[in-house]
């Protein structure tokens, strides 16, 4: 970490977490240069799904939840944006305090509830940028007070089909009492089904992921994969964060929430190989979950991932951090005398696939 972002971490770090986020927001939207974009480096891109992402690194939903700032996100080195959790209504979300960092640990515990501006805010946003390119993500999910939530799902993918790069079902927070019931099976596969006929009656139809939370059994990834498979998902996003607690040194480690940063990445990583195991070579997988450096999102990519995300690293690592990585990753290929970064997909995978997932 660089002198200016120890000292700007510092300074948030004073400050209330959902503060500092804030701030950190209207940094960005100020459009001041806060980091040094990294060289580009053709070996690094990666084609899926008829996109090709300049590099596998991306910034994960939660950061910016209205689709505020994609663009200088993009401008910080990551190689996609993924805005939102979006609900069709606004809402508050959860009562403060609802973000606590775990310093000790390099984690954060939120409990935010998919507080947001709703479908309206975001849409003007989305299509005041569409110009500008880059691959934007939409990240859609359904209000907590939705009497039928399949139907704001729909309505997520009619939204925002023509404006994002690709959109995310999120049925994996925590925070959203009931939502993670929608990853069983039944539930799921109305879900995908509905969703995919939205998707149909769009003009555009961008690609589709699912996001899965880590706290899952094997039978619950079979069943999942299944439902994936039949329903042409086209990729997974794993993971979001967990309510498990493995082993932590920060007293704020027993508040309530979704655990997110470091001390997942063993368990995420692990499901990472078990997806692609289930899903074969073929469908996309977005590593998420405890990456902070180059190494761990080479280990992502080594499991299976063809893409990885990250939020809570940026928290400890600073706007220069998605440039490091990118940096890191091309010194990576220098000395693997790799083509491409594809080429070190999977090259982990059975070490991977044979770790535990539960705690």
């Amino acid at each position: 970490m660089s002198a200016f972002d120890a000292i700007g971490r510092r300074l948030l770090f004073c400050l209330d977490p959902e503060r500092a986020h804030g701030l950190s927001i209207t940094a960005l939207r100020s459009g001041l240069p806060v980091a040094v974009r990294p060289v580009p480096d053709s070996r690094l891109a990666v084609s899926a799904c008829g996109l090709t992402f300049p590099n596998p690194l991306g910034m994960a939903a939660g950061y910016d939840k209205n689709a505020e700032v994609p663009d200088a996100l993009l401008s910080l080195g990551f190689g996609f944006a993924e805005v939102g959790t979006i609900t069709p209504l606004p809402q508050p979300g959860n009562p403060k305090p609802r973000i606590f960092r775990l310093t000790e640990d390099g984690a954060v515990i939120n409990r935010l509830g998919f507080n947001n501006e709703g479908h309206a805010a975001a849409e003007r946003r989305l299509i005041a940028r569409k110009r500008r390119g880059g691959i934007v993500g939409v990240n859609i999910g359904a209000n907590k007070d939705s009497a039928d939530r399949v139907a704001d799902y729909e309505a997520g993918v009619a939204r925002f089909a023509a404006l994002a790069s690709y959109l995310t079902v999120n049925i994996s927070s925590p925070n959203t009492p009931g939502l993670r019931t929608m990853q069983g099976r039944e539930q799921l596969a109305e879900l995908l089904s509905r969703v995919v006929a939205a998707r149909g009656k769009a003009a555009a139809q961008p690609p589709v992921f699912l996001k899965i939370a880590p706290d899952l059994t094997e039978a619950d990834l079979e069943d999942i994969a299944a439902e994936v498979t039949e329903k042409a998902i086209e990729g997974v996003i794993v993971s979001n964060t967990t309510i498990a607690r493995p082993p932590l040194k920060s007293a704020k480690a027993a508040e309530t929430g979704g655990l997110s940063g470091r001390p997942l990445f063993e368990r995420s990583t692990a499901m990472v190989a078990r997806m692609r195991r289930l899903l074969g070579p073929d469908r996309i997988l977005i590593g998420v979950g405890g990456v902070d450096s180059a190494e761990t999102a080479l280990e992502k990519i080594r499991a299976g991932a063809d893409l990885v995300q990250f939020y809570t690293g940026l928290i400890y690592g600073g706007p220069a951090l998605p440039g490091r990585i990118v940096s890191g990753l091309s010194r990576a290929l220098d000395r693997e005398g790799a083509a491409s970064i594809r080429d070190l997909r999977d090259t982990h995978l059975d070490a991977w696939a044979a770790k535990p997932i539960s705690a």
